[in-house]
């Protein structure tokens, strides 16, 4: 079952600090690197770690930045399928302060602008049965469009709709799976407790819905509101940066290898957990030799 992952893909410049300045102050960082990163490209690689056969659907800029991305993906998946444009490649500059929180700041002339429907190309790569997932980063009308055509290509879409922006794409009926962190679960359905902001989600239009409680793990919803809480185990917390994407993918891959979602969920919540552990958003995650213990052993404890 193939992965589509639409989307997001930038070079990330990580600076880290004891802690964020104030309005109008220079820190000198104690570190600074740049690696791959956007949403997009963070669930993707994270799906394709599952062993999922996973097509990546992006934009790239007509600069040095967007060959060295092309080389970076290439490491995990076929990036073979990336759009080119004439604009500069995405960039974000990401900074994590001493407790692992992180702020970061994006320029997506390339998100902005990217139309995977615009060739017909996407459309007609996606088959039946197959999954899409979409995040927040490209223009509203664009996902929508994108989760409609999926659903009318009897596609399973899995929406997290982060970051959630002005005229955001809201949850409907063409979302299979919503994902969303508490926060913005809170933002979409006005309920401020988890569980409550699920079952609004499916009240919505989604088939089922996750909100991610950080620390705390995950709630899953099902179709019919029943919830099932999910714990994570406790780690000493590095870099939070990532660690949202690396769940979304993962359970993407999951369910792609016929998992279902409860145990999906779990893998999910326990890739996740590795990732906070690590520095930086991209490589922090479960390498494919990590996943698929991950993958058996959870499996095993379902059985």
């Amino acid at each position: 079952m193939r992965v589509h992952v639409v989307g997001n893909v930038c070079v990330d410049t990580t600076y880290r600090l004891d802690r964020f300045p104030a309005a109008g102050e220079t820190l000198n960082a104690s570190e600074h690197a740049d690696g791959l990163g956007g949403k997009g490209a963070n669930q993707a690689v994270a799906a394709a770690r599952t062993g999922a056969d996973v097509r990546f659907h992006t934009a790239i800029g007509s600069d040095a930045a967007g060959t060295w991305i092309r080389e970076q993906l290439s490491r995990d998946l076929d990036a073979s399928h990336l759009t080119m444009l004439p604009l500069p490649s995405d960039r974000s500059a990401i900074m994590v302060d001493g407790r692992g929180e992180n702020l970061i700041v994006t320029g997506a002339s390339c998100a902005a602008a990217f139309d995977p429907l615009a060739d017909g190309g996407f459309a007609r790569s996606i088959e039946h049965g197959n999954i899409v997932v979409m995040q927040g980063n490209l223009s509203p009308e664009t996902t929508r469009a994108c989760l409609r055509a999926s659903r009318d290509a009897a596609a399973v879409t899995i929406f997290n709709p982060s970051p959630l922006t002005a005229g955001y794409a809201p949850i409907s009926s063409d979302v299979s799976l919503a994902i969303a962190n508490a926060g913005e679960a809170a933002l979409l359905t006005g309920a401020a407790e988890p569980a409550a902001a699920a079952r609004e989600m499916i009240r919505q239009g989604a088939g089922a819905a996750i909100v991610t409680l950080g620390a705390q793990g995950c709630l899953v919803a099902d179709g019919e509101g029943r919830i099932d809480r999910i714990a994570a185990p406790r780690v000493t917390v590095v870099d939070t940066s990532g660690a949202g994407d690396v769940f979304c993918g993962s359970l993407a891959g999951c369910l792609a290898a016929g998992i279902d979602l409860a145990t999906a969920a779990r893998i999910a919540v326990r890739a996740a957990a590795i990732s906070v552990g690590r520095a930086g958003t991209l490589g922090s995650g479960p390498d494919r030799r990590e996943m698929k213990i991950l993958m058996e052993t959870t499996e095993a404890e379902a059985a």
